[in-house]
């Protein structure tokens, strides 16, 4: 049942993927360097290489001592230059100029010497932040929860083998089993990879997440021949396996934006929360929306439409899993 309930999402998750490029988030850091002197690093998204209509607002009492020259790096313009902020940022403003008029967000990443670090994401509700006295537990809380909940629902190649899970577990049971597997896999290795305990180069991560993908859609195609794999047998064991790579994958995008200092526990915790978070809310969406579709009862409709799918699951995880190793 959960089977015929998952086959039609995949056009909304193609839709999704197809719209990427503009909902990738900016960002803004900005390092004190010493004291009053903050070295800026401003992330701009670009949709092909067409730069989003987005300017960083520092503080008035900011002086340039540096000329901003952007570069154009992974589908983003990056700028990096020095200023001055004279009594410092505290209980000052900074605003994301045009992010009003966009869908996407910005974070917003401030360390400050003495090992105070914060972190906040700017939306095109709230397009301004002033920085308190002192960061908040709950701010980078809610901070990280919302980087997480973002990060898995933009991370196509994530929910693409969670959708492929659900093709080949047949029974809630079953499925919650297997998701409980594929989250505390994906938990361990998030946790000792962004605390350094393991390190694990991030292309070989991503190659094999691919083809974990490429490997679900085999084992459905077989399943569907008459031979069921290993993944119909114990998927729990192949979702937690393939979810510690997985869990690297996600490691490797936290990387990116970094941890505070002061919560690195609370910003790691709140950052898987809203990976489990965003996974719960695709994986009720997939329910919800095949549940409706069984409704209009043309089981062979179905049947054809699951298989279409997985052929397709399959050429792009192999697209995939091809572009990434040549990138090594």
């Amino acid at each position: 049942m959960i089977k015929r309930y998952s086959t039609a999402l995949f056009l909304l998750c193609l839709s999704a993927f197809t719209s990427a490029d503009e909902i990738r988030p900016g960002y803004l850091q900005i390092t004190e360097t010493s004291r009053d002197l903050y070295s800026v690093v401003w992330k701009v998204p670009a949709k092909g290489d067409k730069k989003l209509s987005l300017k960083a607002h520092l503080p008035e009492n900011c002086e340039d001592k540096t000329q901003a020259n952007a570069v154009f790096t992974n589908g983003a313009y990056i700028q990096r230059w020095i200023t001055y902020c004279e009594d410092g940022l505290l209980e000052k403003s900074i605003s994301i100029e045009g992010l009003e008029a966009t869908i996407t967000d910005v974070l917003l990443r401030l360390e400050l010497l003495g090992e105070v670090s914060h972190s906040v994401v700017l939306t095109p509700a709230e397009n301004t932040y002033t920085v308190p006295a002192q960061a908040s537990n709950l701010q980078v809380a809610g901070t990280y929860t919302w980087l997480g909940i973002g990060h898995i629902l933009s991370g196509f190649d994530h929910l693409l083998f969670v959708f492929a899970l659900l093709l080949i577990v047949k029974n809630l049971r079953r499925l919650i089993g297997t998701i409980t597997a594929f989250t505390l896999a994906h938990s361990i290795t998030l946790a000792i990879a962004t605390l350094g305990l393991v390190r694990v180069p991030q292309q070989p991560v991503e190659a094999v997440i691919a083809l974990s993908i490429l490997f679900l859609a085999m084992e459905i195609v077989h399943g569907k021949r008459g031979r069921p794999g290993a993944a119909t047998r114990w998927p729990w064991l192949v979702a937690f396996i393939f979810g510690l790579l997985h869990g690297f994958g996600f490691a490797g995008a936290l990387a990116e934006v970094g941890l505070p200092q002061q919560a690195i526990p609370v910003a790691l915790v709140f950052f898987n929360i809203g990976v489990e978070t965003g996974q719960l809310l695709f994986i009720s969406a997939v329910l919800l929306l095949g549940w409706m579709l069984q409704k209009l009862k043309q089981p062979k409709l179905m049947d054809w439409s699951e298989s279409l799918i997985v052929y397709l699951i399959g050429g792009l995880s192999s697209f995939w899993l091809i572009e990434r190793v040549s990138a090594f």
